[in-house]
């Protein structure tokens, strides 16, 4: 079983891979017990998102990690992916603007992908 670390690594690759952007992990560790980091992108389009949440569970389910669940869906500007450890945000660009996920959670340690791969 992969560790918190190579699945959040893994959700990065994946969203990367399929052109996620402005990708950003929180380690939420030292503030929560639920979830060890929050993976957040933005996808362009309700299609791109569901492509995005697909390419993370197939990218997992290879090594053996399934979601514990899912939210959102068709039509949705929001879907989650509940991987344990490491929990899934993706958005269209609007709605991570409206909720600013990572203005919640502070000056917790973090990292940001570079767009224009």
């Amino acid at each position: 079983m992969p560790t918190a670390e190579e699945v959040r690594d893994l959700v990065v690759h994946a969203l990367d891979e399929h052109k996620g952007q402005s990708i950003e992990t929180i380690d939420v560790r030292c503030q929560t017990d639920i979830t060890d980091y929050l993976v957040i992108a933005s996808g362009t389009s309700d299609r791109q998102l569901r492509a995005l949440s697909e390419a993370v569970v197939e990218a997992l389910r290879g090594r053996g990690v399934r979601p514990l669940g899912t939210e959102g869906g068709a039509g949705g500007d929001w879907l989650l992916v509940d991987l344990g450890d490491v929990v899934v945000h993706l958005m269209r660009p609007e709605t991570r603007d409206f909720y600013q996920l990572e203005r919640l959670w502070g000056d917790l340690p973090r990292t940001r992908e570079q767009d224009g791969r």
